[in-house]
């Protein structure tokens, strides 16, 4: 259930978001970039219509998007780097907040904030920059499935193989979508060659 973006414009994008000189401006325009590529990406698979449209020349029959409404998650406060993508491109997408906020000591994910529109029925992309341990991709979707998301689809902009692992183990239904499969954890549970710290990055704190 693991799919890693292969684009050259994506290859590029990640190596500036890893460059510790990017400044915070182009840190955020850059992941604009990537999580767009993402959304487009994780949402090939999403069902189309047949639309009778009158060109300026003749009739043809084309295809639009389903009614099927879309709900992105971003988990507080990473994720939020990823939603404007999804705003921009599909029409009817709803928004929802999970807070969770990680214990630099222990690494575990400690829940302060949860906000979810109506689930049932609906595509939920759940967006985390980072998934690192797993922890808080494994949290915040027991809350989706618990509040009746049953179709989800997880993104993250560098992933570890431990929190593949993470994910894969609990929720083996659940694709996971990344532009970039690093080489694993170190001993304070970051990502190596990872990006650092991808919210402190992301608003220049």
């Amino acid at each position: 259930m693991l799919h890693v973006l292969q684009h050259p414009l994506a290859a590029h994008v990640i190596t500036h978001l890893r460059d510790k000189t990017t400044k915070p401006a182009t840190f955020r325009t850059l992941a604009y970039q990537i999580s767009l590529l993402l959304a487009i990406e994780a949402t090939r698979g999403l069902g189309t219509e047949d639309k009778l449209v009158e060109t300026p020349l003749e009739s043809m029959t084309g295809q639009v998007l389903a009614a099927q409404p879309l709900v992105v998650v971003p988990i507080l406060r990473a994720g939020l780097g990823m939603v404007q993508p999804f705003l921009d491109v599909f029409p009817d997408v709803s928004v929802g907040y999970i807070g969770l906020e990680r214990d630099h000591e222990t690494a575990v994910a400690r829940s302060y904030y949860c906000k979810l529109p109506e689930l049932a029925g609906r595509h939920v992309f759940l967006v985390d920059p980072m998934l690192a341990t797993g922890g808080s991709a494994v949290q915040a979707i027991d809350v989706v499935k618990s509040a009746g998301g049953k179709q989800i689809t997880l993104l993250g902009i560098v992933s570890s193989p431990e929190g593949v692992a993470a994910v894969e183990k609990r929720h083996p239904e659940v694709p996971i979508f990344t532009a970039a499969l690093d080489r694993g954890l170190n001993a304070k549970k970051y990502i190596l060659p990872g990006l650092g710290d991808f919210g402190d990055r992301l608003y220049g704190t």
